[in-house]
């Protein structure tokens, strides 16, 4: 009994880093969340987010490296809930600027993370695809449905357990999505159409 108390000063030693280490990881989650959703807005207001996205992307790639012995807490939920508006915050980025989509490893997350920040992304997108068509600009609109549907199909081949990945919940969200902005787009085009038939008409008049 004589180590008794070393024994409990060892755990107690190994208790409070974790704990030290989960704040500094409370604290780095909310800070991404923050900057990832001001990206979003950014890029709906037409700014250029790039600065502030490299912000988010290197404070990710900090807090991967001070988890890297907390794995426990890098795959909890308000870690990987941070990473997945990362994810989506650039794959917004690349896709509205027509650039290469970067990878995970380059995100400094998870091919879940990943994944489940795609799923959230055929929504900004939708929005996307509606301002467009408040402009008039059929041709965006439809072309932002089209990488909707490139999106919606990927996330689809992935169907695992919940304990895997839980995306079946954005799954069936991402389908809502897709099938009234399908309809939207459809009745913009065929509005446009019968307007551009009625002009024909009356310059014969």
């Amino acid at each position: 009994m004589h180590n008794l108390e070393e024994i409990a000063r060892t755990i107690q030693g190994s208790l409070e880093e974790k704990d030290e280490v989960r704040e500094i990881a409370i604290k780095s989650s909310r800070a991404l969340i923050r900057m990832a959703s001001g990206v979003v807005h950014g890029m709906h207001k037409g700014s250029d987010c790039t600065p502030e996205l490299a912000e988010a992307i290197d404070e990710a790639h900090r807090l991967k490296s001070v988890l890297s012995e907390h794995v426990d807490i890098w795959h909890s939920g308000m870690v990987q809930d941070a990473l997945v508006e990362v994810a989506e915050a650039a794959l917004l980025n690349a896709i509205v600027k027509g650039q290469e989509l970067p990878d995970p490893t380059r995100l400094g997350m998870s091919g879940t993370a990943y994944l489940m920040g795609m799923a959230d992304t055929i929504g900004e997108l939708r929005r996307f695809a509606l301002e467009a068509l408040r402009r008039g600009d059929i041709p965006s609109a439809e072309r932002y449905l089209d990488i909707m549907e490139e999106l919606f199909l990927v996330i689809m081949r992935f169907d695992y357990p919940d304990a895997i990945v839980s995306i079946r919940r954005k799954q069936d969200i991402a389908r809502s999505i897709l099938e009234k902005t399908r309809g939207d787009v459809a009745i913009a085009a065929m509005t446009e159409r019968l307007q551009e038939r009625m002009d024909q008409l009356e310059r014969r008049l």
